[in-house]
């Protein structure tokens, strides 16, 4: 299928995908400027108050929200965000990749190769399950450049840069795009590449905002100058895959454009909460703010800045001139107020709707610190955050099979392409590491109890304390084992060339009276 000749971009009929889209990459960001302008008016800094703020109905309703309720009159939008979106992706990411997966095939070369991928496959996958919690999923597609390396490599695009096409619940082909240049307000400059299989296809496209344009040469742009129109990949597969963050996604679910799409961890009711929780903070700088000591004096203490200026009172002030006050000394009065701060109120507050947030997402307090007690082993850490591990196990479970489908396609577009470097394709096994560590001395423990009650061999043991040990490791800790033990028919107290037994035979006459004396 050819790329498109114009027309509006994205299409038409994913704009209530892209739409939502904005509003997850506006929290995700946490930009205070951005969340203002989504739920204000992006006309300037400060929004203006919009009729929409005071009607009833949904319209209403998101408006009024806390980032869209008018700013009083004269005053400045005193607003702050707590990045409690950022932090769930963050952990959402963390949880699945901080520890390297253990990606194996039977195959020494291919295995030589995903050894060799690992490193920056792990910063790959880091950067795109971040970014697929906040938007509901991400894309691994093969790129290749001989100027920046000899081999093909994975790279992440992410999900509000893509229009896929599905068959079956099973990604297709999909068109990634890019806005290459922006010379102005109103031209955009965009590249877009299809991934179909057997087949890859680059466009160069000048438009407008939403809008293709006219297809242009690839030469025309020094970004595309280099790509080809068509590359034959030899795939009987897209060069691309779809890795969902989690589903079913509720959003989406009756919606045939986006059913197949990954589900945010913010949808449903995490974004009301995140508001909330928003003005719950502000609330509490504000508490901060206000309570600031003042001095509330007469007009006549004022010192005015000239006419037409206003006037001002220093209180850091020690000396002061002899004042002519207005209405007679009597008058003469200041009086000073500080509010209070009501901390206990506001932290109490914060901590129900953190808790709120979390439960909503899938994850424990624990996971983000927010537990006052500090757990010792790993089997206590495990059990405070069974939650998040959970979550955790689930995403797993949408990632594995397509980050190993990604790896095979990435090994077969090699052998196509690369002949000279590839290795024998083959559809690796993916399994996750543990983002618990598990407790040194608790294992120990446990292999020195398997040891005594005789219910584990050496291999087991050295298993169960290094899971991580290849089979070479493995065996030369065993073979290391069995060498430093002492011989079972030796007795490690016996004096050099004394064995046991040597003693003779109790039941020999001669062992008991001595040996015969000669002659």
């Amino acid at each position: 299928m050819p790329l498109p000749s114009g027309g509006t971009w994205p299409p038409r009929h994913l704009a209530p995908i892209y739409q939502h889209y904005n509003v997850l990459d506006t929290w995700y960001q946490g930009d205070s400027e951005r969340l203002a302008a989504l739920y204000g008016d992006s006309r300037g800094a400060a929004p203006a108050n919009r009729p929409s703020q005071y009607r009833g109905g949904v319209l209403g309703a998101a408006a009024r929200w806390f980032w869209g309720q008018p700013t009083p009159a004269g005053e400045k939008r005193t607003k702050l965000h707590v990045p409690i979106a950022s932090d769930i992706a963050t952990m959402s990411s963390d949880l699945l990749f901080s520890e390297p997966p253990s990606i194996t095939v039977e195959n020494e070369q291919t295995q030589a190769r995903i050894d060799e991928l690992l490193p920056s496959l792990q910063a790959t996958l880091l950067e795109g399950s971040e970014v697929g919690a906040a938007l509901g999923g991400y894309y691994l597609r093969a790129v290749w450049d001989t100027d920046v390396a000899e081999k093909p490599w994975l790279a992440a695009v992410h999900a509000d840069a893509a229009v896929p096409e599905w068959r079956w619940g099973r990604l297709y082909a999909v068109t990634f795009w890019r806005i290459v240049e922006q010379p102005d307000d109103k031209t955009c400059i965009l590249h877009l590449e299809r991934h179909e299989p057997g087949f890859i296809h680059n466009g160069l496209y000048v438009g407008g905002i939403g809008d293709l344009g006219k297809q242009q040469p690839l030469t025309a742009h020094p970004e595309t100058a280099k790509m080809e129109p068509v590359i034959e990949t030899g795939l009987t597969r897209a060069s691309a895959v779809y890795i969902p963050n989690m589903r079913p996604n509720r959003t989406w679910r009756n919606f045939p454009a986006g059913a197949n799409l990954g589900r945010s961890d913010f949808d449903g009711p995490v974004l009301g909460l995140m508001d909330s929780l928003d003005e719950t903070w502000t609330s509490w700088m504000r508490d901060i703010r206000l309570a600031k000591a003042r001095l509330i004096v007469p007009d006549s203490y004022l010192q005015s800045l000239g006419k037409g200026q206003g006037a001002y009172f220093d209180p850091d002030r020690e000396i002061y001139e002899a004042l002519s006050v207005l209405g007679g000394d009597d008058r003469m009065e200041i009086s000073a107020q500080q509010f209070a701060i009501r901390v206990m109120e506001h932290k109490e507050t914060q901590a129900e709707q953190l808790a709120a947030i979390l439960r909503a997402t899938g994850y424990s307090a624990q996971s983000f610190g927010l537990s006052g007690e500090v757990a010792v082993t790993a089997t206590e850490i495990s059990a405070k955050e069974r939650r998040s591990l959970t979550t955790r196990g689930r995403k797993a479970l949408y990632t594995a099979p397509e980050l190993a489908d990604a790896i095979e396609m990435l090994l077969q577009l090699e052998a196509s392409l690369f002949p000279a470097l590839a290795v024998a394709p083959e559809k690796p096994t993916v399994v996750f590491g543990d983002s618990v560590s598990p407790d040194m001395m608790q294992l120990a423990q446990t292999a020195e109890l398997m040891r005594r009650a005789e219910a584990a061999s050496d291999e087991t043991l050295v298993r169960l304390l290094h899971p991580d040990w290849d089979e070479e490791q493995v065996q030369a800790e065993v073979d290391a084992i069995a060498d430093a033990r002492p011989d079972p028919m030796e007795d490690p107290f016996a004096l050099p060339g004394e064995m046991v037994g040597d003693e003779g035979d109790p039941e020999d006459p001669a062992a008991k009276d001595g040996p015969p004396s000669g002659g």
